[in-house]
C-alpha cells in the first residue's frame, strides 16, 4: 500500500511539474524539429536515399538463382521397329545459376557516386526544413513575447486609472471637481479594462498559434519563458548588422539549400558518366549447375534409379560473356544528351539559388536597418509621450485639466508604447534573421 501511495505522489508531482513547465525558444525549436510532419517526411527521404546507395553498392555482388521444373508428356511415337507405340514419360529438372559483373563501363562505380551525392542532397534538404521551422517558431515566439509585454502595459494603465478614479472621488467630495469628471474617469477605466481583455485575447491567440506550430495536441497549460529583452536592444543586436556582401560570403558556404543545389549539380555530372557507360563493352562471369531425373512409362524400358541419374547427369559450367554495343537505336546517344541537359539545368538551378540567397540577404539587411530606424523613432516618440503624460497627470490631479485632456494624453502614451514594443520585437526578429544567414543559432 505504501508503494502505491509513493508512486501516486510521484506521478502527481510529475504531472503538475509538466503542467507548470514553461518552454524556452530552444525547447520550442527542438520539439518542432522532432515532431514536425514535413521534417519527418524529409527524414524518410534521407532513409530512402540511404537504401538507394546500399542497392547500388550491392550491385557489384554476384547473384544466385535456383530453377526447378517438372514435365509430363504422353502420346505415341515411332519406334525403331517402325511401329507406333505409347511413349509416356515424366521428368524433373533443377539447377542453380550465378552471374557477376566484371566490367560495366564504370556504370556501377558512377551510380554509387550518384547515390552518395543524392544522399548528401537529401540530408541538406532535411537541414533546410529544420532551418525554416526554426525561423517560423522564432517569429511565433516573439509574437507571444510582444503580446505578453503589451498586456502588462495595459494592466499597468488600468491600475493607474483606478488610482485616478480614487483621487477624483476625493476631489468631487471636496467640491473641487464636478461629478461629470468622475463619470468620465470611470468611463476611461472601463475602456482600459476593454484594452486588457483585447490584449489577453491576442496573447491567447498567439500562444495557440505557437502551440499549433509545435503540433501540440494539448495546449491549455502551454506557456513560454519570458527572457528579459530590455529597451536597449541595440547593444545585443548590433553585432548582427553585417553588410550583405560579407554575410553572403558566409551564407553561401554554409546554407543547406546552397549545398543541396551543389550536390545535385555534382550528381547530374555523374549521371552523364553513367549514361556514357552504354558505349562500353560489358563483361560478365557466369556459373551454373543443373541436374534432372527422367522416367519413361513403358514396360521393359531400362529406367535408371533416381539416385543413379542424379549422380550421372549433374552438369556444371563456367562462362565469360562479352557484350559489345554496335547499334542500340541511338538509345545511349539520347541518354547522354539528356544527361547533358540535366547538367545545364542543375547549373541554372544553382545559379538561381545563389542569386535568390543574395536577394534574400539584401532584403533581410534592408528590413533590419528599417526596423532599427523605426525603433529609434518609436523610442523617442515614447519618451516624449511619457513626459507629456506625466505633465498631464500632475495637472489632472490638481484639477487644472479635464478628464478628456487626461484621456488624450493617456491614449497617446498607450499608442506610443505599443508602437515602441512592436518596433522593438520587429527589430529583434530582423536581427535574428541576419544571424540565421550567418549560421548562428537562433536564440533569445
Amino acid at each position: 500500500m505504501k508503494k502505491i501511495v509513493i508512486i501516486s505522489i510521484c506521478l502527481c508531482g510529475f504531472l503538475v511539474g509538466n503542467a507548470q513547465q514553461r518552454w524556452t525558444l530552444q525547447d520550442c525549436i527542438e520539439y518542432a524539429q522532432e515532431h514536425n510532419i514535413e521534417i519527418k517526411q524529409q527524414a524518410l527521404d534521407v532513409k530512402s536515399s540511404e537504401i538507394d546507395l546500399s542497392t547500388s553498392k550491392n550491385s557489384r555482388l554476384p547473384d544466385l538463382n535456383a530453377q526447378i521444373g517438372g514435365r509430363f508428356s504422353m502420346g505415341r511415337s515411332l519406334s525403331q521397329q517402325n511401329i507406333y507405340e505409347d511413349n509416356n514419360a515424366s521428368s524433373l529438372d533443377f539447377g542453380a545459376t550465378s552471374s557477376m559483373p566484371l566490367f560495366t563501363g564504370f556504370r556501377i562505380s558512377n551510380e554509387i557516386k550518384v547515390n552518395e551525392l543524392n544522399l548528401k542532397a537529401a540530408t541538406e534538404n532535411l537541414n533546410k526544413a529544420k532551418d525554416n521551422i526554426s525561423l517560423q517558431i522564432a517569429s511565433s515566439y516573439l509574437e507571444v513575447l510582444f503580446n505578453k509585454e503589451l498586456l502588462k502595459v495595459y494592466e499597468e494603465q488600468v491600475n493607474l486609472t483606478s488610482s485616478q478614479v480614487g483621487k477624483t472621488e476625493v476631489l468631487v467630495k471636496a467640491g473641487k471637481s464636478p461629478m461629470s469628471q468622475l463619470y468620465d474617469i470611470k468611463a476611461q477605466l472601463a475602456n482600459d479594462e476593454v484594452n486588457v481583455t483585447t490584449a489577453k485575447n491576442s496573447l491567447d491567440l498567439s500562444l495557440l498559434n505557437l502551440a499549433q506550430a509545435l503540433n501540440l495536441t494539448e495546449y491549455e497549460s502551454f506557456d513560454i519563458v519570458e527572457p528579459k529583452i530590455g529597451d536597449d536592444v541595440f547593444k545585443n543586436s548590433m553585432p548582427s548588422m553585417v553588410k550583405p556582401s560579407e554575410l553572403y560570403q558566409t551564407a553561401i558556404a554554409i546554407k543547406p539549400h546552397v549545398k543541396e543545389a551543389e550536390y545535385k549539380l555534382e550528381s547530374s555530372e555523374k549521371q552523364l558518366q553513367v549514361a556514357k557507360a552504354g558505349y562500353w563493352p560489358k563483361l560478365n562471369l557466369e556459373l551454373g549447375y543443373s541436374n534432372g531425373f527422367q522416367h519413361v512409362y513403358k514396360s521393359g524400358y531400362p529406367n535408371e534409379s533416381f539416385g543413379k541419374q542424379l549422380r550421372n547427369q549433374g552438369r556444371e559450367y563456367v562462362a565469360l560473356s562479352l557484350s559489345i554495343p554496335i547499334f542500340d537505336r541511338f538509345v545511349t546517344r539520347n541518354q547522354v544528351r539528356k544527361a547533358q541537359l540535366g547538367i545545364l539545368n542543375s547549373e541554372l538551378s544553382l545559379d538561381n539559388v545563389k542569386l535568390n540567397l543574395y536577394k534574400e540577404i539584401q532584403q533581410a539587411y534592408q528590413n533590419a536597418t528599417s526596423a532599427q530606424s523605426k525603433y529609434e523613432s518609436a523610442q523617442k516618440a515614447f519618451e516624449a509621450a511619457e513626459e507629456s503624460f506625466k505633465y498631464a497627470k500632475d495637472r489632472y490631479e490638481v484639477g487644472k485639466i479635464s478628464v478628456y485632456e487626461y484621456s488624450e494624453a493617456q491614449l497617446k502614451i498607450l499608442k506610443s508604447r505599443s508602437e515602441q514594443l512592436q518596433a522593438k520585437y520587429d527589430f529583434v526578429f530582423r536581427a535574428k534573421i541576419l544571424d540565421f544567414y550567418a549560421g548562428k543559432q537562433i536564440n533569445i
